[in-house]
């Protein structure tokens, strides 16, 4: 096909979405050709990569989709290099003019090499045409084109038999057929699915520069190790890349209503509210209001032991707060009220998550066992042995049913509580704490010898990242995901400092210093890429944000940095 020149000229030529715009008077789309000009075989760019015919014909596919059809047929005829072969135009126009036997014939011509291409879009063209004497209530002919040219080609055999079933049915259609606007825009249909099939050498794909721009800018987006923000803001102008500006690495606001060590803390799914947890045995939960300011909503009174952990409903209406070996209690959020504290012969919880239709809690109890209970606190369920430790982090995959629990002091369980099957992951460190990916798809899990590892636990499990660089040798450290994309990990460390790395190339890039005591537990906002908070043994929470801000408010004081 290379070399033929197209017999009609190239202001005859137009695109593919072109058709889509106009009216059936519209011209016929186009689909690739080989290029007929020598300088086709040219390679453009410092690296010899570029095939000179194939810019020029993506340039010209682009032109034409941008509905610049005169300036795409002169790019044509001034380079010499057509967008595809006259051959493609005929089959085209055979096509839209629903001439289905010729357009089979002529797709026979153009020279695919690979024979299962032919039939698959052959086998579509006849489909088309079968409906169309369907609609026509031609059905001995439909019969005819389903006995002696769809069935022969031996595709889609459970295909044939709904189009079999659909002769049978006829009977229950309208009476009125479709109209020829219609018919034109299933024709233009049918065309886009055969463009799928054939190969990019006789048809360029659909947008073929927008989606390699895109992946152009999602290449640098990736290799940004700063990116934090909308998409919106790249150019094509220039290469991107972002500074530290777009990470919250100023502090906004120092929250110091805990009376002891903070020990945890994290947002709600919604990004409204912040729940924190401390020594003191309160649970404080924070509001985030309009002008971005953090205030309390409710301090949660209750527990006899300090709070270990929190866990946020699926709806984020509810909480639920583990004291360390003692109850766990469901709180509502709106009123501040307990709604029920679970309890199980004396034996002291250790962890607590939710059920993701918010229906059941499950609990970790210091015997090692997991229970599940319903709302008003009857167990429904339990599983005994070594499911869980003294280590207060609990979560649920993203299939829903995978429990994810540390059942020993080195491994990972993701126990189905449905099937009883039991997946592991086996680390040769102990682990300290773990947290699970918005998507329930990545695990991240921290380790005694002062590393995070990143799994996936989607399908196989597998060991995609290190981080290292943070302080741990005495106390439960905990880390999150964050930022756009979540985009990036950060924990805490006993060097009074957030560390924040990026995830995908596992660089740190950031320490936050300001808290005077070790950062015991830090949480990103999901829906503000913009805002961190980090709780401390010096018995405040920090909340960490792009602007600096000077001003003081009662209890809750401003500042850049350090206090």
């Amino acid at each position: 096909m290379g070399g033929i020149e197209g017999d009609e000229p190239p202001s005859k030529r137009v695109k593919v979405s072109q058709i889509r715009q106009q009216g059936s008077s519209s011209p016929i789309d186009s689909m690739a050709r080989l290029p007929a000009s020598q300088e086709a075989d040219e390679v453009l760019g410092s690296k010899g990569v570029i095939k000179k015919g194939e810019l020029v014909r993506i340039i010209v596919d682009a032109l034409y989709s941008l509905g610049y059809s005169k300036s795409a047929s002169r790019l044509e005829e001034e380079s010499g290099i057509p967008l595809h072969h006259s051959l493609v135009d005929l089959f085209i126009k055979q096509i839209l003019d629903g001439r289905w036997d010729v357009s089979v014939a002529t797709l026979h011509q153009i020279g695919l090499r690979d024979d299962a291409v032919v039939k698959l879009a052959s086998f579509a063209i006849f489909e088309q045409k079968f409906f169309e004497l369907l609609d026509g209530k031609k059905v001995t002919d439909a019969l005819n084109t389903l006995r002696n040219e769809i069935t022969p080609l031996c595709v889609n055999s459970g295909r044939v038999r709904e189009l079999s079933c659909s002769i049978l049915s006829q009977s229950n259609n309208i009476n009125e057929g479709i109209s020829q606007e219609s018919r034109l825009k299933s024709r233009k249909k049918l065309l886009e699915e055969i463009q799928k099939l054939l190969p990019p050498t006789v048809i360029i794909p659909e947008n073929r520069l927008v989606h390699l721009v895109e992946q152009a800018l999602d290449l640098q987006k990736d290799a940004c190790r700063f990116h934090n923000s909308s998409i919106g803001e790249m150019s094509l102008l220039n290469d991107h890349h972002c500074g530290t500006d777009r990470i919250p690495s100023q502090t906004f606001q120092i929250l110091h209503d805990h009376n002891d060590e903070v020990w945890f803390l994290q947002f709600s799914h919604n990004g409204k509210y912040l729940a924190s947890s401390s020594g003191d045995c309160l649970v404080i939960i924070w509001e985030l209001m309009v002008d971005g300011q953090v205030c309390m909503k409710h301090k949660l009174s209750g527990h006899l032991k300090p709070v270990s952990y929190i866990s946020w409903s699926p709806d984020d209406l509810q909480i639920l707060t583990c004291g360390a070996e003692e109850t766990v209690r469901r709180w509502d959020v709106n009123s501040g009220k307990c709604l029920q504290a679970y309890e199980k012969n004396g034996l002291g919880f250790v962890s607590c998550g939710w059920a993701l239709d918010g229906k059941n809690v499950f609990t970790g109890l210091a015997d090692k066992s997991i229970c599940m209970w319903d709302l008003e606190g009857k167990e429904v369920d339990c599983w005994k042995g070594s499911r869980t430790i003294r280590i207060a982090d609990m979560g649920i995959a993203n299939n829903g049913k995978d429990l994810v629990t540390v059942s020993k002091e080195n491994t990972i369980s993701l126990f189905s509580w449905q099937t009883n099957y039991e997946k592991v992951i086996q680390e040769d460190e102990a682990i300290i704490s773990f947290a699970l990916s918005e998507d329930g798809k990545l695990l991240l899990v921290s380790l005694l010898n002062e590393e995070l590892h990143l799994w996936n636990i989607d399908g196989c499990t597998e060991l995609i990242s290190k981080y290292r660089g943070h302080k741990r040798s005495r106390f439960v450290v905990r880390s999150c995901f964050g930022g756009l994309e979540q985009s990036f990990i950060a924990s805490g460390s006993e060097d009074s400092q957030v560390y924040i790395w990026h995830r995908l190339s596992g660089e740190l890039i950031l320490k936050l210093a300001g808290h005077s005591g070790a950062v015991n537990c830090v949480s990103w906002n999901p829906t503000n890429p913009h805002m961190l908070a980090s709780a401390s043994d010096d018995r405040t929470i920090r909340i960490w944000g792009l602007n600096r801000v000077t001003s003081s408010n009662g209890n809750a004081s401003q500042c850049n940095g350090k206090i």
